[in-house]
């Protein structure tokens, strides 16, 4: 929030939430929900939003999410992550 854009190799981790919100935001954002770090640091894609609109979505619950990654509109679409991926965080 405050902020005017995600820059293409940014994102935002938000850990211990399953759901997310759009109010104050100014652009639009992918958001990818993760469940919870394996002992290797990895973690499993358990759900995807592209392009959710500012100040018009909200994301209630995503079953087994323990955290979210929120990224520049339409990196979800580059980058090819689906349900089932597995990611590592940095």
């Amino acid at each position: 929030m405050g902020r005017a854009s995600l820059a293409d190799n940014e994102g935002l981790l938000l850990p211990g939430t399953n759901s997310i919100h759009m109010l104050f935001m100014r652009f639009p954002i992918d958001c990818v929900f993760v469940g919870a770090a394996r002992a290797d640091g990895s973690r499993q894609v358990v759900g995807t939003r592209e392009r959710l609109a500012p100040w018009r979505g909200v994301v209630w619950w995503v079953r087994g999410a323990k955290a979210a990654v929120e990224l520049p509109a339409g990196a979800i679409e580059r980058s090819g992550i689906g349900v089932g991926d597995t990611v590592w965080l940095s």
